[in-house]
């Protein structure tokens, strides 16, 4: 249950913030939403109180989360999808839309890792920067950090 201020994450709209709750008749009953603000680009989503788990929306992660988060980024023994760049991009997009951290920071790694040994496609690079505009959000909020401090962490992440 999530109070009105709360932060919460919506799968592939990424950090919210719960404006208000309120009742709608729906249906010929009254019903419980989240009314929820995307703090990047201010659009409105509302959610049923009741549906809020099968939709994916949680509360922001721990910092145990985010140290996970970090050694799915530092490992390198993976072995990268070589299908076509649209069937790798589809299988991607699936991930961030789940709206697991862990998911996307996949993402943010085998592309990066992909990047490396061949050039990506405009759709794939823009998913990179989403993956990785998604989590340095996220995490900024769990360490309660400037943006620009988790950037610099997961740049130094991928340099080394």
């Amino acid at each position: 249950m999530f109070k009105v201020g709360d932060n919460a994450v919506y799968p592939a709209h990424g950090v919210t913030v719960v404006k208000r709750i309120e009742e709608r008749e729906v249906g010929g009953k009254k019903k419980s939403f989240y009314v929820l603000q995307v703090v990047d680009n201010l659009m409105t989503i509302m959610v049923p109180t009741d549906n809020a788990d099968s939709v994916g929306l949680r509360s922001i992660i721990t910092d145990k989360d985010v140290k996970r988060v970090y050694s799915i980024l530092k490992n390198r023994d993976v072995k990268i999808d070589q299908t076509t760049w649209n069937r790798r991009y589809r299988e991607y997009m699936e991930k961030i839309k789940t709206g697991s951290v862990y998911e996307i920071a996949e993402v943010l790694r085998n592309l990066f890792l992909l990047r490396h040994s061949k050039d990506l496609s405009f759709g794939e690079r823009k998913m990179l920067d989403q993956a990785k505009h998604l989590l340095v959000k996220e995490i900024s909020l769990a360490r309660q950090t400037k943006e620009e401090t988790i950037e610099q962490e997961i740049q130094t992440i991928f340099a080394s």
